[in-house]
């Protein structure tokens, strides 16, 4: 059989005929919940970019399951060569990336890291950087995760000054509720958070948990916090759900949020632009969910022999912008739906446009 066909293909290519070529095949590890919002919207802007650059794109959702995770690899890894992927997109979150590299060295699958990065020293010592012990890594792309710890603890500041929430002590009370102590992303947004703080000078930073993203959590630990500090009138969070969590507790109590109380969040939630719009949450920090979508960006010019490496091989780029309540109607607007095949992903490749110096990923330039 296989004579049949290569004699086939001789013969076509005798007779001068071009044979169509073949898309690129990327698999997007997902680490969230397959009706997760932030996964599920990052998975949907993927897949607009990959459409939009002739990409074909399988995404595989591990449901919040670190061994998921590293099932899925082996899972991919256990495909006959030729129906391997040409790249993979993964993720770091919950230390994973490691063991990921690990686990995809040798495969003949080119693997870049997005949305969460190597960080810590022990991953450091384990993974080393993109192309040396791993050859087939080819770099990483994560949002500027500082840049939604700041954002969101700036505008919550101003909110609780703006309404005088003061203590006896005539300085702003918080509470701080972040994701966990393993995810980059996670630990990066609490560090920009607490500098906004600290440059204050007129806050204290009462205490700061882990609810592992989750508003049932969330609400749990903001429960016994409100007791602990009574004075704290300004709750940051990591994310939209967690910090909905702590909402929920304050209205427990017989509070009103973003009148007694002022609470910031991340993430492009329908509820999360809903409240930004009702004034329910002082500040809300998102866009980054469209970092899987530059990853197809760079994976489509990386095919195309248009390497990244000239800006380096771990990017960490501006992709956070804090919403508005016009921003979020404008969100809503436009992405409300999760399509995002209004956008021309295309304008964004250094291939497809040579005059292109430079990636631009920030979000902001989609609201416009």
């Amino acid at each position: 059989m296989k004579r049949v066909i290569a004699r086939a293909l001789a013969l076509l290519l005798g007779w001068g005929l071009a044979l169509p070529a073949m898309a690129v095949s990327v698999v997007f590890i997902n680490p969230g919940k397959s009706d997760e919002t932030y996964w599920l919207t990052a998975s949907r802007a993927m897949e607009a970019a990959a459409r939009s650059l002739d990409l074909q794109l399988e995404v595989l959702y591990a449901e919040r399951d670190n061994l998921r995770v590293l099932a899925l690899a082996r899972e991919v890894l256990a495909r006959p060569p030729e129906r391997r992927p040409d790249y993979a997109v993964v993720t770091n979150d919950y230390a994973t990336g490691p063991e990921l590299l690990r686990l995809l060295d040798g495969s003949g699958i080119q693997v870049l890291m997005a949305f969460s990065g190597i960080s810590s020293a022990p991953e450091r010592e384990q993974a080393g950087h993109p192309r040396e012990r791993y050859r087939g890594w080819i770099g990483t792309l994560e949002p500027h995760a500082e840049t939604a710890g700041e954002l969101t603890a700036d505008a919550l500041i101003k909110a609780g000054r703006a309404a005088k929430a003061f203590g006896p002590d005539g300085k702003l009370h918080m509470i701080a509720i972040a994701g966990d102590r393993s995810t980059p992303s996670s630990l990066r947004r609490t560090e920009g958070m607490r500098r906004i703080v600290a440059q204050a000078g007129d806050v204290v930073l009462e205490q700061e948990v882990l609810a592992a993203w989750n508003r049932e959590k969330a609400a749990e630990q903001s429960a016994w916090l409100y007791q602990r500090y009574p004075q704290a009138r300004l709750v940051w969070a990591g994310n939209d759900l967690m910090a909905f969590g702590a909402m929920q507790s304050w209205q427990a109590r017989g509070g009103k949020p973003g009148t007694d109380a002022f609470f910031s969040g991340v993430n492009t939630s329908h509820e999360a632009m809903e409240a930004v719009r009702s004034g329910r949450m002082a500040a809300l920090a998102g866009g980054h969910f469209i970092c899987g979508a530059w990853a197809m960006v760079l994976v489509h010019d990386h095919a195309k022999g248009r390497d990244f490496a000239d800006e380096g091989l771990e990017l960490d780029r501006v992709m956070f912008t804090l919403f508005t309540p016009a921003q979020a109607e404008r969100f809503e607007q436009r992405f409300g739906e999760l399509d995002f095949r209004s956008v021309d992903f295309r304008r964004f490749s250094k291939v497809l446009n040579p005059s292109l110096k430079r990636y631009d990923f920030d979000f902001a330039q989609l609201l416009k």
